[in-house]
């Protein structure tokens, strides 16, 4: 049984107001950020072929009237390196452009570099391809390329006041099926590419940081690992997906697997991090139809930004996505067609106007003194997924009324590690 620790409120208040240009040792966690991942509403993401500054100029103003604060974009891959030894000035030029009309709408920007892998679609340049193919994590050329692509992109944009900083890429793990690597070689690709970020960036600074697709956190032996998320970069970033596993056709829409999913994700990445107070960063989630009906999307979104935000050391929620894809571009899976805020004509869904009201509220961060012990190898990580035994009995105790942090086992008896977490109580899963 849970003991109940909980009667002593230690809540505090997070502040939902705009923290413009600011670099998070800045920012005091528990202001939260709240955004949406950009999604052009004419012509997708092709529409960086024919990159026109008014529509996109429209579509960061229907995003900075829901009272959001942020955005994340992101050009092309093949676009912005056709050849291995050519950065398109022409291509950077179109997002710092980009990036400055965000900013005059009010809006700070997070800049994805190696696009890479979007909605269900593989986006490599050419000369990783075919007959030049090359392993994008283990080619010693094709590493440095995408590093010399991210130093460009860093130096273009060092300085804008609304830049957030630059991130590797869009869930990079999703290229592994086509480019076998090992969590060695994972580690030195991140490190590599890291580190070309922050040398772009130069002094002017702002976050370095990757994201993953959820099979990092629980699919068993992927090269992309816990603690890579955790450890490396400015912050952990998760996406916690309620088609990842099966969580929503396994529990249901309004489950509370599914309603408690993004608090559950953050709770996880916490564990795995060495630095008790590193931020972690819900920066996809979002309502995908069927698995969320769209009579279900509004309370989800709320019951999501609610509970995520309960969190300590939470740096902010970003919404997947700002608009619809249009349905006259073929091929998507279904669900990219009902993501959006608002529709594939520009205008708000009931969903948009539900995250607009929770992002408003007084919303507050509860410690966490109980934390239940998760013991795991890389082979067993799905134990910590939806379905597995340490999935159900968290989510148990969650809707039970406890709040469990959650805590390795390598790390159950480090009082010091503990205390700096402000864990008084570890329990051992029942089963």
């Amino acid at each position: 049984m849970v003991v109940d620790t909980f009667a002593q409120d230690k809540s505090r208040p997070a502040s939902n107001s705009h923290r413009t240009g600011t670099q998070p040792e800045e920012d005091p966690i528990g202001t939260l950020r709240f955004g949406v991942n950009y999604t052009p509403r004419r012509g997708w993401f092709h529409s960086w072929q024919d990159f026109d500054p008014a529509h996109a100029r429209e579509d960061l103003e229907q995003i900075a009237a829901l009272g959001l604060d942020h955005v994340r974009v992101f050009h092309l891959w093949p676009l912005l390196q056709p050849n291995r030894n050519l950065v398109r000035p022409a291509a950077v030029d179109q997002l710092v452009q980009l990036v400055d009309i965000a900013g005059e709408t009010g809006l700070d920007v997070l800049v994805d570099g190696v696009q890479g892998h979007l909605s269900s679609f593989d986006f490599y340049p050419e000369w990783t391809r075919s007959w030049h193919h090359r392993n994008v994590f283990t080619d010693p050329d094709a590493v440095e390329a995408q590093a010399d692509l991210l130093r460009a992109l860093g130096r273009a944009l060092a300085g804008r006041p609304h830049l957030l900083g630059l991130q590797l890429g869009n869930e990079l793990n999703n290229l592994v099926e086509h480019n076998p690597v090992t969590p060695a070689e994972v580690d030195h690709y991140l490190d590599t590419l890291l580190a070309a970020a922050r040398d772009g960036l130069g002094a002017q600074g702002g976050l370095v940081t990757h994201s993953a697709y959820d099979a990092a956190w629980y699919g068993d032996d992927h090269p992309f690992t816990p603690e890579a998320s955790a450890r490396k970069g400015d912050l952990t970033t998760v996406h916690p997906w309620v088609f990842s596993g099966g969580c929503a056709q396994r529990y249901g829409p309004r489950s509370p697997q599914v309603r408690h999913l993004a608090e559950y994700g953050t709770e996880l990445a916490k564990a795995y991090a060495d630095d008790p107070a590193r931020p972690v960063w819900v920066q996809e989630t979002g309502a995908p139809e069927p698995h969320i009906p769209a009579a279900d999307a509004p309370e989800f979104a709320r019951a999501t930004v609610r509970n995520a935000a309960g969190c300590e050391n939470l740096w902010g929620v970003t919404w997947w996505c700002s608009h619809d894809v249009d349905r006259s571009l073929v091929d998507f899976p279904e669900l990219e067609y009902t993501l959006g805020l608002f529709d594939a004509t520009g205008r708000p869904k009931p969903i948009a106007e539900a995250l607009r009201q929770t992002i408003a509220e007084p919303l507050t961060a509860q410690p966490r003194d109980t934390a239940l012990l998760l013991d795991c190898t890389p082979g067993t990580r799905s134990l910590s997924g939806p379905g597995g035994a340490y999935f159900e009995e968290w989510m148990r105790l969650r809707t039970e009324g406890a709040r469990p942090a959650v805590v390795l086992a390598e790390r159950a008896e480090d009082e010091g590690y503990l205390a700096a977490r402000g864990i008084k109580e570890v329990l051992r899963p029942s089963s």
